[in-house]
């Protein structure tokens, strides 16, 4: 994209982490922004090379220590007026950009909200309700910093700001093979004990029986998962095996798990 003079701009910003097999799509769906900004956290796959064979600006920081600092490392490279942090299994379609593009060139300082199509499995779930969207684009200097071990939250500087939220969706490729659904499950269960074991909570397992079962019923039943075939049932009973796991490790697992807070 090639902003008028004076006018406000863009970047776009990726982590990543052996993404090699979705970084050029990722990419090239950001094609309108001012600057593409990858944060590599120690891919041992073609993520970065691929990544600068599309036109990225990348940086390699392989000394993990949670989303929220590869987040603040993002910012520290962004030379752009506005930034829009993009997963690396997400992609923006040409809906989504438009608005994007009107959202930058108004120029206004408020947060902008963005919700997910799920695609699982080869399936886009359309026909799911969904939820509220995530936060995704921000006036790059109304930022403070980022905090938050998963699912990490921006802090402005001058305080909250009015919340708006894009029409179009994004669409997230959350799930695309059953190995590597397994995969994340455990990452982002053992993620998410270890913030919950931040805050001195306790698990178990009829606790995670108990959060799985109200997850899945949630998803499944009143958010229209059964809508959409086997591929729905899949998503659907993974993150609610994520939200078991979640309370099973928070009993079983607790001493790591204070060990991945204190990195």
């Amino acid at each position: 994209m090639i902003a008028p003079a004076n006018s406000p701009s863009l970047c776009i910003g990726i982590l990543t982490l052996n993404e090699e097999n979705r970084i050029v799509q990722c990419i090239r769906s950001a094609h309108f922004a001012d600057q593409i900004l990858v944060i590599d956290s120690g891919s041992h796959d073609q993520t970065q090379a691929l990544a600068l064979e599309a036109g990225a600006d990348v940086h390699n920081y392989p000394d993990w220590q949670g989303f929220a600092e590869q987040r603040n490392r993002l910012l520290m490279h962004c030379r752009c007026d506005f930034i829009f942090f993009l997963d690396a299994d997400e992609e923006i379609t040409p809906a989504l950009e438009k608005e994007i593009r009107q959202a930058v060139q108004a120029g206004d300082d408020v947060i902008w909200e963005v919700m997910w199509d799920q695609v699982a499995y080869g399936r886009a779930l359309s026909l799911m309700k969904t939820t509220g969207g995530v936060q995704r684009m921000f006036r790059s200097a109304s930022i403070d910093r980022f905090e938050g071990v998963v699912h990490e939250g921006a802090t402005m500087k001058a305080g909250p700001l009015p919340v708006r939220t894009f029409k179009a969706r994004l669409l997230h490729h959350s799930r695309e093979t059953i190995y590597g659904s397994i995969q994340k499950l455990a990452q982002y269960a053992q993620l998410g004990a270890a913030k919950r074991a931040q805050k001195g909570k306790t698990g178990g397992i009829l606790r995670g029986f108990a959060s799985g079962l109200a997850s899945f019923i949630q998803l499944y039943i009143f958010r229209r998962g059964f809508l959409c075939g086997p591929e729905g049932f899949l998503y659907c009973l993974f993150v609610a095996l994520e939200a078991f796991f979640r309370y099973a490790m928070l009993r079983y697992d607790r001493a790591h798990l204070h060990k991945i807070v204190k990195r």
